[in-house]
């Protein structure tokens, strides 16, 4: 699933993914592309063909379905169907054809049938060999879509992504993803028992009518150790044109700050760390991450922050900033406890187009992060997400 993105598409037989050889073995091994003889191409005029091919007026894509002049001035193009559409990620990309069909989500019973359900079908993909589901706030997402028949289960959603590990035996169970759940009794919390209240910390989602369909919230400083860092505020808040805000993206790996806010804050962090540790040089050069230290204890290492708009404060975990592992220096030998900074720096981009920041998963792992759409706000509470498995099921 993916918060960044509002297409659910899935490998549509025959399908053909080019550069997907290292994709997760076993998952490709129990992929079988759908078969879609049953289902309904949509036609060129629906409101779902304008929403992903979003720039385009739906008058041109019948044009490109080849639909005659007369029928379109009539707007009688229901037998053309809707053109295929490109999308890209930041790692790959698919072509894919819209169908609907009805989607069963076997998670009661009777099972939840959703009918008219719209997709994308794929027969051709670049590195993304087993589909995406789209939980954006585009209309063709999961949750909009779940929404027009079951508000209760599309307009609020979370999961609980379980801790980063490079080492695949160690992950034993699944991240949750939960449809649906609230509390009436408490705005802010939620009741497993008696003795278990989850407190979750609300964040404001921002509107963004160029960007409609991304998660925004605003981040107005970042705590390093006891100094706080006031943010741009091209992350606090979305300007006129659209541009600004933190994306909150379930997809995307690491979090990603302009370089306003990622120099200081790296240099703040580098500060207080660095009359500690060694700087790891060559494991920068290597690795692509940076700033990295020879780490003997991780006592030195100063707490991190993130202050959201409507004084919502998330303290991170350390290790979801502070990657550590063994190097085994140039010669192999030698190895030493080695820790670097999982934060990214998105460059300088004064004219850019769109959101300002981007909040990734690794820095997402161990929390429950709750989307309340019906209220607009996202929530943060750190939680034992295998634990929490245990409790679904």
């Amino acid at each position: 699933m993916d918060t960044g993105s509002d297409v659910v598409w899935l490998p549509c037989s025959p399908f053909s993914c080019m550069l997907c050889e290292g994709k997760s073995p076993s998952t490709i091994s129990n992929l079988k592309p759908l078969n879609i003889s049953a289902a309904k191409k949509v036609p060129c005029k629906a409101r779902a063909c304008s929403s992903v091919h979003s720039r385009i007026q739906s008058s041109d894509l019948c044009a490109m379905a080849r639909c005659p002049l007369e029928d379109i001035e009539v707007s009688d193009c229901a037998k053309f169907s809707c053109p295929p559409f490109y999308y890209a990620y930041g790692d790959g990309s698919f072509v894919a054809e819209l169908y609907r069909d009805t989607l069963e989500i076997p998670m009661s019973n009777p099972s939840l049938n959703l009918h008219n359900f719209t997709f994308g079908c794929a027969h051709d993909a670049l590195g993304e060999p087993i589909g995406v589901a789209g939980f954006g706030r585009g209309a063709l997402s999961l949750p909009a879509q779940l929404a027009t028949s079951n508000p209760h289960l599309g307009n609020q959603f979370s999961y609980c992504l379980i801790s980063h590990s490079f080492d695949s035996a160690r992950v034993r169970k699944p991240s949750p993803l939960i449809l649906g759940r609230y509390v009436p009794e408490n705005k802010n919390k939620r009741v497993e028992s008696q003795n278990d209240i989850i407190d979750f910390i609300y964040t404001p989602l921002l509107e963004n009518p160029t960007h409609p369909y991304f998660y925004l919230v605003g981040l107005e400083a970042v705590t390093v150790g006891k100094k706080r860092l006031t943010a741009p505020l091209s992350l606090t808040a979305v300007d006129k044109k659209g541009n600004g805000g933190m994306v909150v993206d379930s997809g995307t790996t690491y979090t990603m700050l302009p370089a306003e806010m990622y120099k200081p804050l790296v240099t703040e962090f580098s500060r207080r760390v660095e009359t500690f540790y060694k700087r790891a040089s060559h494991v920068e050069d290597r690795t692509g991450l940076s700033p990295c230290y020879y780490v003997d204890s991780v006592k030195n290492v100063p707490q991190l922050i993130f202050h959201f708009v409507g004084n919502s404060s998330v303290v991170m975990p350390r290790k979801n900033y502070f990657y550590e592992f063994l190097d085994g220096g140039d010669d192999g030998k030698n190895k030493r406890k080695v820790g670097c900074v999982m934060l990214m720096n998105g460059g300088d981009f004064p004219e850019s187009d769109g959101p300002s920041g981007l909040l990734g998963n690794y820095q997402q792992q161990g929390f429950e992060v709750m989307y309340d759409l019906e209220n607009k706000r996202v929530g943060f509470a750190e939680r034992k997400c295998a634990a929490l498995w245990d409790t679904l099921g």
